[in-house]
């Protein structure tokens, strides 16, 4: 037996799911089908991929490496088939929040002068990896440092931090601030695709209250409606302009990195290409 489409479809439907019966509906398979599906696949693998061993199922670890694998993997064979795609083949550049923030507008305009066959397409995904790793893109911006297995990443530049903060914070009266001057306000941090942890500041004047969000446009709204403040880089102003928010230099926080990350081993043509005109734009 050779593992096809299906088996990926279905170890994915149940991974999403959590349950057995609602993966089956969604494919429209009986629950017996489904479960041999599962059972060929884990046997082609020689891997235990599902703990079959609550009502509720859970990945196993291995389970939990082969699941980017399998959705990066899917993904790139609906991509290669999708009909509206054989005029060209469109290079998927995803980013979490502010892509290359003042420089982004100048990127796709040099691109589309200079490659107007391939249509680059500027995609956020609230991801850590901004999809990379389950093959929704094909290269990314990146901030922070990325741990993600199965990448190539090249360094852009560093950012230094902003606080962000409502209009009408006291602290928005200042020219600068400090991580002190934040510490007695509750933060908000973006759990899912943010740099930003409470370990940013001393075990001993960490902010007191933390208000998770999962998303920036959550993120945005949190400050803007006063109930905490947030910690960014110097991109998120100019992509993330709003009346109701300020943004202050953070002069005692180290800078973040700037990566653009894909994946290793085979992927679009026009990668390099792409890696290359980043550092063009930023070096002018």
């Amino acid at each position: 037996m050779t593992i096809e489409l299906r088996h990926l479809r279905a170890f994915l439907a149940i991974a999403d799911e959590g349950n057995v019966t609602r993966a089956a509906a969604r494919l429209r398979l009986s629950q017996p089908a489904l479960s041999r599906t599962l059972r060929q696949l884990e046997d082609q693998l020689g891997a235990r991929l599902v703990d079959r061993s609550t009502h509720h199922l859970e990945l196993t670890a291995r389970g939990r490496a082969f699941r980017d694998k399998a959705a990066a993997a899917l993904a790139a064979v609906e991509t290669a088939l999708d009909p509206a795609g054989l005029g060209g083949w469109p290079l998927r550049l995803g980013h979490t929040w502010a892509a290359l923030g003042d420089h982004t507008v100048p990127l796709l305009r040099r691109w589309d002068e200079t490659r107007p066959d391939v249509p680059l397409e500027l995609l956020r995904v609230d991801d850590r990896t901004a999809g990379l790793t389950r093959g929704e893109v094909d290269v990314a911006l990146l901030r922070g440092t990325v741990t993600a297995a199965g990448l190539r990443t090249e360094p852009l530049r560093h950012e230094e931090r902003v606080a962000v903060m409502p209009a009408d914070s006291p602290l928005a009266a200042l020219s600068r601030v400090t991580l002190a001057d934040l510490a007695a306000h509750p933060l908000a941090l973006n759990s899912v695709s943010g740099t930003t942890t409470p370990e940013l500041w001393p075990p001993s004047t960490r902010p007191r209250r933390t208000v998770d969000v999962s998303n920036t446009d959550e993120w945005l709204m949190t400050i803007a409606a006063g109930r905490a403040l947030g910690v960014s880089t110097s991109a998120t102003p100019s992509s993330h302009a709003h009346p109701s928010l300020v943004y202050r230099p953070l002069v005692d926080a180290p800078p973040v990195p700037l990566v653009i990350a894909w994946r290793e081993g085979p992927g679009h043509p026009a990668v390099p290409d792409l890696v290359a005109l980043a550092h063009d734009i930023l070096a002018e």
